[in-house]
Formats: C-alpha cells, sequence, structure tokens
C-alpha cells in the first residue's frame, strides 16, 4: 500500500486532530513539534514522518509508540512502524523506501537427519577422516577450516558431511547450516544470475556457520561458479567459519579448477578416506541389519564374511550386496537361515565378485597385510615400516601387471618412473637376501592368487 501525496496529506491532517483530541500535549508542545510534520511515505507495515529540523526530529522518536498507535486506529491496522526523518535530508525526505525485502534464495538446510555420527561404523580406513570431521562439528571453524576429505563414491563422506551438520544443529540450533552438492551449488549460481538475485544468493552463503559441500570435483571448469565459490569461501573463512568439502580426489588432482581455489582448499586439513577393510566392512553389515530391523541371527557368521570379504569396494556396494542376499534367501531359500551356501548361490553370475587382479587390489591386500591404509601406503610418509610395504606393493604391480613404471608412479602418489624402478629393484635384491622378506611376498601372492 503507496499512497499519493494528497491522500498522504488527508491521511496525516485526520492523524493530526487525533492527536489534538487526545489532549495528550498542551498547545505549545503541539504547534511546536507536530504541527509543521508531514506524512512523506506509507506502506503496509510502515509510515515516514518528516520533521523541520534535527531538534523537532529528537522529540517525535521519543513519541513514535503514540504516533503509532494513531495512524494503526486510523488505517485498521495492527501496527505500523513510524520512521522520523529530517526532511533537510533530501536523501530520506520524499524519496524515502523502506528496506526492501529479501528474497529467501536457500529454502533449506539440505541435512538428512538419517546420517549421523552415532550411526557411522569407524574403522581404520576412516578413523582419520571421522575424527576431523567430529573436530570441525564440536568446534566449528576454530581447528581447521576448510577440512577437506577425499576418497573414492561410497565410502562415507557424504554421511560425514550430514553427521556434521547434524551435530551442529542439535548443539547449536541457531546456527545456519547448509549441506549442498557442487552440482546444486552450480544451478543454484547459473538460476540465480537469471532471476537476478545473485547478490541475495550470495549474502545468505555468507551468513553461514557451518558450509558443507559434496563432490566438489564437479564444479571444475565452471569459471561463473569458481569465482562465486571462491568469494563465498573467502568470506565464511575470514570470519572463522566452518567449511568441510569433499571430492574423489586431491584438489591438486582436480582438473579444470583454478589455481587460486586449490590453494585455499590445500590451506586447511587433507584427509582421506579409503576402502573399508573386512572388520569395518563386517561392521557396516551389522550397522545396515539393525537398520532394518532385522535378527542377526538370520544369517550365518560365514555368510556376511563372505560378503564383507567380496564386496567391501565401498559401502553401497556392500549395502548391495546385502540387499541381494535377502532378496534371494526370500524366493529361494524360504524362512531358513541365511547360509554361505546361500550367499554363493545368490551371487552366481552377474552378482559374482570379480577375480581379477589390478592395482586397487594389489594396495588393499598389502596395506591390509601390514595394518597400514592405503592413504599410508600412497602417501608421503618415509618411516621404514611404511616405505617397505609401499616398496613391496610398487614390485608387485609390476610384477603381475603389465602396466609401465610412469602409470605406476600415478598409482603411488604420483611418484616418478625413477623412484619406481629403485622400489623394484630393492624389492628384487631383498628377496635374494632376505627369507622373511621372500616368505612374505609368497603369501602376499597367494592372497591374490597369482
Amino acid at each position: 500500500m503507496t499512497l499519493i501525496n494528497s491522500k498522504l496529506d488527508d491521511l496525516w491532517s485526520e492523524a493530526l486532530s487525533l492527536i489534538v483530541k487526545s489532549e495528550k500535549y498542551d498547545d505549545t508542545l503541539f504547534s511546536s513539534y507536530f504541527k509543521r510534520t508531514k506524512l512523506v511515505n506509507l506502506t503496509e507495515d510502515t509510515a515516514v514522518i518528516s520533521t523541520d529540523n534535527y531538534f523537532q526530529q529528537l522529540i517525535l522518536k521519543e513519541e513514535r509508540e503514540f504516533l503509532s498507535d494513531v495512524l494503526s486506529k486510523l488505517l485498521n491496522l495492527d501496527a505500523i512502524d513510524c520512521q522520523i526523518v529530517n526532511k533537510t535530508d533530501a536523501s530520506l525526505v520524499n524519496q524515502y523506501i523502506p528496506e526492501k525485502k529479501v528474497e529467501q534464495v536457500i529454502k533449506a538446510d539440505g541435512v538428512s537427519v538419517s546420517h549421523t555420527f552415532k550411526n557411522f561404523v569407524v574403522g581404520s580406513s576412516n578413523r582419520e577422516s571421522h575424527s576431523a570431521a567430529l573436530g570441525c562439528a564440536y568446534r566449528p571453524g576454530q581447528f581447521f577450516t576448510p577440512l577437506f576429505i577425499y576418497g573414492n563414491s561410497g565410502l562415507g563422506k557424504t554421511h560425514l558431511l550430514h553427521s556434521i551438520g547434524n551435530y551442529v544443529k542439535d548443539k547449536n540450533p541457531q546456527s545456519k547450516v547448509l549441506y549442498i552438492s557442487s552440482s546444486d551449488f552450480v544451478r543454484q549460481v547459473a538460476s540465480s544470475i537469471s532471476k537476478g538475485n545473485i547478490e541475495a544468493f550470495k549474502d545468505q552463503m555468507n551468513e553461514l556457520d557451518v558450509l558443507l559441500i559434496d563432490d566438489i570435483q564437479f564444479i571444475a571448469g565452471k569459471e561463473k561458479s569458481h569465482e562465486i565459490f571462491f568469494h563465498i569461501f573467502n568470506e565464511l573463512v575470514n570470519n572463522k567459519k566452518q567449511i568441510v568439502i569433499t571430492s574423489d580426489r586431491l584438489p591438486t588432482d582436480i582438473k579444470g579448477l583454478e589455481d587460486r581455489l586449490i590453494s585455499r582448499f590445500s590451506s586447511g586439513l587433507s584427509v582421506g578416506v579409503d576402502t573399508p577393510e573386512f572388520e569395518t566392512s563386517l561392521a557396516i553389515l551389522f550397522m545396515k541389519i539393525k537398520n532394518q530391523s532385522l535378527d542377526e541371527k538370520m544369517f550365518s557368521d560365514d555368510a556376511l564374511a563372505y560378503i564383507a570379504t567380496n564386496f567391501s569396494k565401498d559401502v553401497r556396494q556392500l549395502e548391495g550386496a546385502l540387499n541381494r542376499l535377502l532378496f534371494f534367501s526370500i524366493e529361494f531359500s524360504g524362512d531358513g537361515p541365511i547360509t554361505l551356501d546361500t550367499a554363493i548361490n545368490a551371487f552366481k553370475g552377474d552378482f559374482e565378485p570379480p577375480k581379477e587382479v589390478d592395482p586397487k587390489t594389489i594396495k588393499k591386500v598389502v596395506s591390509d597385510y601390514y595394518g597400514l591404509t592405503i592413504t599410508q601406503l600412497t602417501g608421503k610418509s618415509r618411516t621404514k615400516a611404511i616405505s617397505n610395504a609401499r616398496h613391496i606393493a610398487i614390485y608387485l604391480t609390476r610384477k603381475h601387471l603389465d602396466i609401465p613404471y610412469n602409470k605406476i608412479g600415478e598409482e603411488y602418489g604420483r611418484r616418478d618412473h625413477s623412484t619406481i624402478i629403485s622400489a623394484c629393484d630393492k624389492i628384487e635384491k631383498g628377496i635374494k637376501a632376505n627369507q622373511m622378506l621372500a616368505s612374505a611376498i609368497q603369501e602376499l601372492e597367494k592372497k591374490l592368487s597369482v
């Protein structure tokens, strides 16, 4: 509701008459402070009243509540806010526009209530990332921001993001939290630009306390999204807000990502998530069984061990294998217990686990054998135990797979071909001189079935 000047004058005349009739002010006071005022703007919830001078403005500001009551009665409204301005301020009088209500571009926080730290299974493959994520949730923005979690798809990175969001919301309901995938971020940027509200989008992002952005690799090559995200990132970090990012690879390995973003992402803490080892895979299966309200006793230990051994590439594969086993047992095994034979029959044909040896299999077998994570095996650590295990894995990869040295180097932390040649030579010489090393190589080859 905005009235033209003549209507505003008529309305204010009525208001002044009511003020006089109220006898709240004597004639001298009314003439000095109220008589030479004007109603210069009116909307549904705001009235703007101009005065002749600063002192008059100062006095009327003390009477805003009464003026609001008078206008509310005239307009038959519950309440109206009165703004008192000085007519000498040309930017306010007659040109006054009440603050525009900003469109809420971000509609929801995106956090899934079903993913929490309580139902995240922790093992050696993800303990470091779980600890870092929990630290961020416990003290957002204080320990390390950004936290960059990397690893293959299906290993629990998204679960950790939602866990952080739920933890923060539970401990501090007033916190502004947002989970968003990088694909949705790109779409939101494009939509906001087309609708002309990109500034509102940026403002709302800048107000966040915790930003959780998933699969950042999909922002690569999107120049406008790079620019928007760069400024949002800087604003949040400068204000000590928490940013957690996930990707399927380290920032330096994401092709098409601007150098300035790579630098920002690498400035915090980067932690990896590896393929779950047997014990973690088994614990995940028990968690899935519990979540589906199933009785653990309906599964034999051997059946679950079969799945944990052969379908531990990622959590989604484990869940899919469990669902396949349940479907098969219902359709073909009746109400009896789910045994190893049931499991073997369930995964015949298309569902039979692959038997090929590849670099990933070798890394997993060697890391499990020496009680390491794949991240440790391929990382920069030069401790004797880790270096020996790494050299053995490199040797087995070269011996049993037709892969050139430079490609093997890429598999083991982007090492150059001379480092790979040196590792292979060292193990070849060690086998001849060290019987324990030779026995370890033989045992690993048996596990690989080569």
